[in-house]
């Protein structure tokens, strides 16, 4: 089965086609530059940059792929959660699709379809804990198969991705500045008492990253001289001075140790045979360091989708949708989208 992947929850428009289990294609339009002017993503503008590029990704996507539209079998959807005009743009070019090629339309959890990204490269053993550290979103899963995810715990105001972006505004580290504050980290060590590992005082499995967020705005108050006099001069090549890689760092270390705390808790409760870990943050050299010698130290197989999806990409989303589909699960046209705060139904229709 050819399925077509449309992705717009947040500031990627990114469109693919998965044919089975193997992804034949995908283009991606990233705002990050458009957005860093602000510090962060401006969703007006975001949903109107998805308007203005979805139709011309498509069309280079079938250009390259060479496929005619009559070639696709059924249309997969983010549908939440995200930004609601974002998503809006996206479900609207999928009915549009659907209604015209008269084929069958699945809406996608984001965070889903995240945690199986790995499918597309491997496999993943069921049952599995899901790991999803994001921008928006931190949270653990069971999943008992590729249509079965159940909540265990998730983030009760900062996300980790959230948190890391904050400190790196309060340092005037440029957009986005997960990934600077992860690179400045490689040049110093950790030192482990200068931000608590948080939310660790109880025994559930939810995340709370407020608290470290808090704690840089703190340090850096304390120490002015951290602030990165111009942020334009961050480059690849730049070279962070000691003391703010020292920071860097020892937030890095206090993430991933709460990280490493919960996902440790999650596994001495549930049996399973494998752990994904995915999302935008996922990337994070550390944090795939730390998590993966934790898992290997249970003696289990660790599943991580390489980097380039990691991020939000629309072949995610055409994957976890096509297995939906050939299980019989879709959406009728009236599909809703749902924003970010609100609680994905699972409201499929289902074919026999």
């Amino acid at each position: 089965m050819l399925c077509l992947g449309i992705e717009t929850s947040c500031d990627e428009t990114s469109l693919a086609l998965v044919r089975d289990n193997i992804l034949v294609d995908q283009v991606t339009f990233s705002q990050v530059d458009i957005h860093s002017v602000f510090g962060g993503v401006v969703p007006e503008m975001a949903s109107r940059e998805h308007l203005n590029r979805v139709g011309v990704l498509y069309n280079e996507l079938l250009d390259r792929t060479r496929t005619d539209p009559q070639e696709i079998q059924a249309i997969a959807v983010t549908r939440g959660p995200g930004l609601l005009g974002c998503l809006l743009v996206g479900l609207g070019f999928a009915k549009g699709l659907c209604l015209a090629l008269d084929i069958p339309l699945v809406g996608v959890n984001h965070l889903h379809a995240h945690l199986m990204a790995p499918g597309l490269e491997g496999k993943i053993k069921f049952p599995a804990l899901g790991l999803l550290v994001s921008g928006g979103h931190t949270s653990i899963y069971l999943i008992n198969s590729p249509l079965d995810f159940q909540l265990l715990g998730k983030t009760l105001d900062d996300a980790a991705g959230e948190a890391f972006d904050k400190a790196a505004k309060t340092l005037n580290i440029p957009y986005p500045g997960g990934a600077h504050i992860d690179r400045f980290a490689g040049f110093a060590e950790p030192d482990q008492k200068m931000f608590p590992r948080p939310y660790l005082d109880n025994t559930n499995l939810d995340f709370s990253f407020s608290g470290i967020k808090t704690a840089v705005v703190y340090h850096v108050r304390d120490n002015p001289r951290l602030v990165l006099a111009d942020p334009e001069m961050v480059d690849q090549d730049f070279i962070p001075p000691p003391e703010l890689a020292t920071v860097c760092a020892s937030f890095n270390w206090a993430v991933a140790g709460a990280l490493k705390v919960k996902l440790a808790r999650a596994l001495a409760r549930y049996k399973v045979q494998s752990v994904v870990l995915a999302g935008g943050v996922a990337a994070n050299t550390m944090i795939r360091k730390t998590l993966t010698d934790l898992v290997r130290e249970q003696g289990l197989e660790m599943v991580m989708p390489s980097l380039s999806l990691c991020t939000d990409n629309a072949a995610m989303v055409a994957w976890h949708g096509s297995l939906l589909i050939r299980n019989g699960y879709f959406h009728p046209l009236d599909l809703e989208a749902i924003p970010r705060g609100r609680k994905i139904p699972m409201d499929y229709h289902r074919v026999n």
